[in-house]
């Protein structure tokens, strides 16, 4: 089972480029953060024809999250637990069930965070702190899980083309890295670095300034497993390249092979 997680940086804008990467990497599921649309706004046909059942949790203009799946997906629900008053479309989840194993998928768009400090930088933590107690029951459930998708914090400075750029933001700054770090330390498996070490690995890189051009990225889209997910992992990769093509996202997709 192939999932993956992309940051697409707008539905409609990116849809076409997302199609041709879907019909190269054939995914069996892909976790889609930025999608900027309401869900009935959400433009579902072109997936479906390739074979996806598509989930979304949208919102208009920003924000947005949703599942694109090759498999039925079962017991969608949507929203992080522990704020009901929150709005910000950033939390999707379903089950689906491969040939081996079932697989519970949390599609996550954790909040940026910036200017920090500030009001920004406190949702951010509250959310972090939302996502830990989710993060807890899923373990405690002692079945493959995981949590994957744009967590907008640069967990080391290796994650970093010039980490010297960001000590002051809400990406790296030491409280971010410490609740991501809190949350990997109740019992996940970084997915990448467990396969892949050393820093040149990035996942974003601005639009702005040559940033591709000079590969000054960062690395801030994640894959957290449960200990089952863990041990079902065969590899984990960043499609990097997609970045170089015509009217690209600012993110790449990361992707996880299960043995499930």
């Amino acid at each position: 089972m192939k999932i993956a997680t992309f940051n697409i940086n707008g539905i409609k804008a990116r849809g076409p480029a997302l199609c041709d990467w879907l019909d190269e990497a054939q995914p069996d599921v892909a976790l889609l953060q930025e999608i900027k649309s309401v869900d009935e706004g959400f433009p579902a046909e072109p997936f479906e024809e390739r074979g996806y059942n598509v989930a979304t949790h949208g919102q208009k203009g920003f924000n947005g999250v949703a599942i694109l799946s090759k498999l039925p997906l079962e017991d969608v629900t949507r929203g992080l637990p522990g704020d009901a008053a929150d709005e910000q479309a950033r939390w999707i989840e379903a089950t689906v069930v491969g040939e081996k194993a079932a697989v519970r998928l949390c599609g996550l768009y954790l909040p940026n965070g910036n200017p920090a400090p500030g009001p920004k930088f406190d949702y951010k933590l509250a959310w972090m702190n939302r996502l830990k107690a989710r993060a807890t029951a899923l373990l405690s459930a002692e079945a493959p899980a995981l949590m994957a998708g744009d967590y907008n914090v640069i967990p080391q400075d290796e994650d970093a083309a010039r980490p010297e750029a960001w000590r002051e933001d809400a990406l790296a700054r030491p409280e971010s890295r410490r609740a991501f770090r809190e949350i990997v330390n109740l019992g996940f498996t970084e997915a990448f670095r467990a396969c892949s070490q050393g820093p040149g690995h990035y996942t974003f890189w601005d639009y702005q300034a040559g940033a591709w051009e000079r590969n000054n990225g960062i690395r801030i889209d994640h894959l957290l497993l449960t200990p089952q997910a863990a041990d079902l992992m065969t590899d984990c990769r960043i499609d990097k390249d997609v970045r170089a093509r015509e009217k690209p996202s600012d993110h790449v997709p990361v992707w996880v092979e299960l043995d499930a």
